[in-house]
């Protein structure tokens, strides 16, 4: 075979530590192009270990090869992957169930490197993972206390199940921060990474096979987005993210509408995220007329007011799903019945809701619909907007150009990225009641530990919120230094989108709190790849640090006198 016709990747071809400790390759994968032979596409290697101290690593990772340099990079790996005449320092013996465990490696800048790359072995055994052969574990003495003296197995190559992305190992603080972006799933790596390197056409090419092959593997995508909302893959628009979504909606829909002079009204909530408020602002500059409907104090919309406020002249109703900051969840099916029966539009921005709750647009009635990548463990960069063909959406595109996407949002698709989203979506299709379940579970543990505190209170409706995004006011405590005190946690206290403003976040204002209780706000954001462990150090870090913090506030030594705060009358300098 030619090898100037091979354009291929190497993974985790071969780690040399300088203190004497071997990786081998994991795997080979190549893709040929050649019309006369292939390469096979996996050439078998094992994973072996030698070394006491693995920290300084020191390894490369080859994405793609040219033809000239193929062969000696194939020679080396090889060679590598067979020599074992390099001294090996005694080692613990690790348990066989453990050494089959998802492939990793490491970087030359102690880097984790985990991936998945069979497609039929896509669904993440976690708790196969992560407990393991009991008499394996207990030769090698591989235990955990529990905070109930029970021990529990774990095994430490259960860390690949959380380290979904590139971690500095020891440097980087618990990610609890899911609203503002999850990390990228292996297998969504895995998927994603032929279209960086062989299958790099433009999916809009449609008169050689490098443009089709693109294109079947962009529909693919589509159906999986599609499938995960109950769709039809025909009204799956690609976009930037959802921000690029929520104008289009809003904007297409107005603009469109408007021009008759007759359907110049549009109805939102005050607790939307910001890109659908500013939206609304630029119709109002535009002559359109917006209604921003209240929230009561658990951040739920009143169906009576939105009956109301409806005319004959509105022509969209934009409410959020899940919110980003509280994790209320609005009725979207009594939402879109109302405006059904109206012969309204309907609008969602489910960037928090797509993958972590059950959507179906139909059974809601939802007209259009903002989806996120990166808010599902996919990439950033991505998103998606459902349109409603039947009845048709008409809407005004904002991005003028090809006319790809329905003539809706002109431009060259990313293959890369929209595989990926793909790949999250059928993932999370795939695994929405475990993940459901799992989260509940580590939810609760963190909201019970929380609320034992003193003087501490969720914010948002504890009947109607997704359990992954846990909302808690600490009184006494400036939130901002709560954060600062616990940078070993990653955390926020709102929207990633407003978090450099020192304004209290006007959603929780919207609910009734005070700017004292807004500004001690902070939000948890639990995942897929958040452990039981990472909960208990972060309830412990939470309460030894508030306790700090309000020894420190002379306000908490009033309070804990008895002294009613309301009472005192306090005088300005």
């Amino acid at each position: 075979m030619s090898m100037s016709s091979v354009a291929g990747r190497i993974t985790l071809l071969s780690i040399i530590s300088s203190s004497g400790a071997r990786v081998s390759c994991s795997s080979l994968t190549t893709a040929s192009y050649s019309s006369h032979a292939r390469m096979p596409s996996t050439l078998p290697c094992t994973l072996s270990v030698s070394g006491s101290d693995m920290r300084p690593l020191i390894g490369f990772t080859v994405s793609s090869i040219m033809a000239a340099r193929a062969p000696s990079v194939l020679k080396q790996a090889s060679r590598l992957a067979s020599k074992s005449s390099l001294p090996a320092t005694p080692r613990p013996s690790v348990p066989a169930l453990l050494r089959v465990a998802a492939p990793s490696a490491r970087s030359s800048c102690g880097r984790s490197y985990v991936t998945e790359t069979r497609r039929d072995n896509a669904q993440v055994q976690v708790e196969t993972a992560i407990r393991l052969d009991r008499k394996e574990l207990e030769r090698s003495g591989l235990t955990v206390s529990g905070q109930d003296g029970s021990t529990t197995h774990v095994s430490p190559m259960a860390d690949v199940l959380r380290r979904a992305t590139v971690m500095d190992e020891g440097q980087r603080p618990i990610y609890l921060d899911m609203q503002a972006t999850t990390p990228l799933d292996p297998r969504v790596l895995d998927a994603m990474l032929p279209y960086y390197t062989g299958v790099f056409g433009n999916p809009h090419s449609r008169t050689h096979a490098y443009g089709w092959e693109s294109e079947k593997a962009v529909e693919e995508a589509r159906e999986h987005i599609a499938t995960l909302i109950g769709a039809d893959s025909k009204e799956i628009i690609f976009t930037s993210g959802a921000t690029e979504s929520n104008n289009m909606s809003i904007k297409g829909v107005a603009r469109f509408f408007g021009r008759s002079g007759k359907k110049k009204h549009i109805i939102t909530s005050q607790t939307e995220h910001k890109c659908v408020l500013d939206s609304c602002r630029h119709l109002q500059d535009e002559g359109f007329e917006v209604t921003y409907l209240p929230v009561n104090n658990k951040g739920l919309i009143d169906l009576e007011q939105l009956k109301a406020a409806i005319r004959p002249e509105t022509a969209l109703v934009s409410i959020m799903a899940v919110n980003n900051e509280i994790g209320v969840i609005q009725p979207l099916e009594e939402i879109g019945k109302i405006c059904r029966e109206n012969k309204v539009f309907f609008h969602t921005d489910a960037a928090q809701a797509v993958g972590k709750i059950p959507m179906d647009v139909n059974a809601m009635n939802i007209d259009l619909m903002s989806i996120s990548s990166h808010k599902i463990y996919g990439p950033k960069g991505i998103g998606a907007c459902y349109v409603r063909r039947r009845p048709r959406v008409r809407l005004d595109p904002i991005i003028s150009g090809g006319g790809q996407e329905r003539g809706l949002r002109s431009g060259t698709l990313a293959p890369a990225l929209v595989v990926g989203f793909g790949e999250a979506c059928r993932i999370a299709k795939q695994e929405l009641e475990y993940d459901s379940k799992r989260i509940k579970f580590l939810s609760d543990r963190l909201l019970n530990g929380l609320l034992a505190m003193e003087h501490t209170q969720q914010n948002g409706d504890p009947e109607h919120f997704y359990p992954g995004c846990v909302n808690v006011s600490f009184a006494y405590v400036e939130g901002e230094s709560l954060l600062m005190a616990l940078k070993d946690v990653a955390l926020s206290s709102g929207s990633a989108c407003t978090s450099a403003s020192l304004e209290p976040s006007y959603v929780l204002r919207a609910l009734g709190n005070s700017d004292e209780s807004a500004h001690s706000s902070i939000r948890f954001g639990i995942g897929r790849f958040t452990t039981e462990q990472e909960i208990d150090y972060v309830l412990k870090a939470v309460t030894e640090r508030v306790g700090f913090l309000r020894e420190l506030s002379p306000l908490w030594e009033l309070v804990q006198e008895g002294v009613d705060l309301n009472t005192i009358e306090w005088t300005q300098h």
